[in-house]
């Protein structure tokens, strides 16, 4: 009886343990926060346990996996590192705890890096004030090495917000918020050339995007008119075909979006608002790829920034900036609508990293 006993309690421990993956949490560092924190995360409860700093560093807003998840890489959002008017990037290894050792940091070429994208052998930092992307190599051993390109988007009559990007093959896109445009940079010779500017609206904000595994389909989430712009695959090149409000109907005030994620079987498409403080929940039609708005769930905070879906596709976790929470919501598998589970109080959140 015993022996069954211990049995039993050794092989429940043993399947939490299994249930539990990390997440880590970038933050704008200050009176309550130093850096970027750790928890536990049950996929099958969505309980959040165990905060732990996983290392100190200076405003770590966004934060990525290496391919191999044996390092993080975090940008520096500041403006003065070193003296050279740029933020910074930092390299880190993953202990088997959780915690984060430091590596190196490199210049980000550019003021307030916002975002950080990796494709295996490279890294792309976004510079929102600087204007500029920023491509580095990393080794196998973690370091991030300095830029061998820096792209700039400034021209002497337009100034480049920088925001997000992503490698997709042999490409690189990038989401310009100052210059309303999204481009399409291909690979030749180790080095990124401009084939296509695609344009939004004028002052709409480009911010975030999400591309379909076929690569027909950009969903751009526009920070300044709170719309998602489709553009659909015609060619060898990307034309316009939806701009839907991200924002209720009856929603009076003002709003700007954010985060904007894909479920994983490419069914819903969420986007975050900051201002209504909500999720928008699009109903996507994969043959044609446009959006029918199906839910604008509140985030139970303040000005939700970042958000992600748990591996397994269950849950949908927010980083709340300004109330300082992450909020926990259960994905309904049958609509992909959100049910509301709990928050958490958590230093000023801004990322959020399966």
């Amino acid at each position: 009886m015993k022996f069954l006993f211990a049995f039993t309690f050794i092989f429940c421990g043993v399947m939490l343990n299994a249930q539990n993956i990390p997440l880590y949490v970038g933050t704008y560092t200050g009176e309550d926060s130093e850096g970027i924190y750790f928890y536990n995360f049950n996929q099958e409860t969505g309980k959040l346990s165990h905060k732990t700093l996983a290392i100190k560093t200076e405003n770590p807003s966004y934060i990525a996996y290496s391919k191999n998840r044996k390092f993080i890489y975090a940008v520096g959002e500041v403006a003065n590192f070193n003296n050279t008017n740029s933020g910074f990037v930092s390299a880190f290894s993953v202990a088997e705890n959780g915690n984060l050792q430091f590596i190196n940091t490199v210049s980000s070429n550019g003021a307030h890096p916002c975002h950080i994208e990796l494709n295996g052998e490279n890294v792309a930092i976004s510079n929102y004030t600087g204007g500029t992307i920023s491509i580095h190599k990393i080794e196998k051993n973690g370091i991030i090495k300095p830029a061998f390109q820096i792209i700039d988007h400034n021209t002497p009559n337009q100034k480049s917000h920088a925001h997000s990007t992503q490698f997709i093959d042999n490409e690189l896109f990038v989401a310009d918020l100052g210059r309303d445009f999204l481009s399409e940079y291909v690979k030749k010779n180790d080095s990124y050339f401009l084939k296509e500017n695609y344009s939004m609206k004028p002052t709409s904000g480009p911010r975030h995007f999400e591309i379909s595994r076929n690569k027909k389909f950009i969903y751009i989430i526009n920070e300044y008119s709170s719309t998602v712009t489709v553009l659909k695959r015609a060619g060898k090149n990307y034309t316009e075909i939806q701009n839907a409000s991200t924002l209720a109907d009856d929603f009076i005030g003002s709003s700007s979006g954010a985060d904007i994620h894909l479920s994983e079987n490419e069914t819903y498409l969420y986007g975050s608002n900051r201002g209504e403080n909500s999720i928008v929940v699009f109903k996507r039609d994969a043959t044609n790829g446009t959006l029918e708005k199906i839910q604008n769930s509140p985030v139970m905070g303040n000005w939700p920034r970042n958000f992600t879906i748990s591996p397994n596709g269950q849950f949908l976790l927010v980083a709340n900036q300004y109330s300082k929470n992450i909020s926990v919501f259960k994905i309904a598998s049958d609509s992909g609508k959100l049910i509301y589970e709990y928050s958490l109080q958590t230093p000023t959140p801004v990322c959020l990293l399966f």
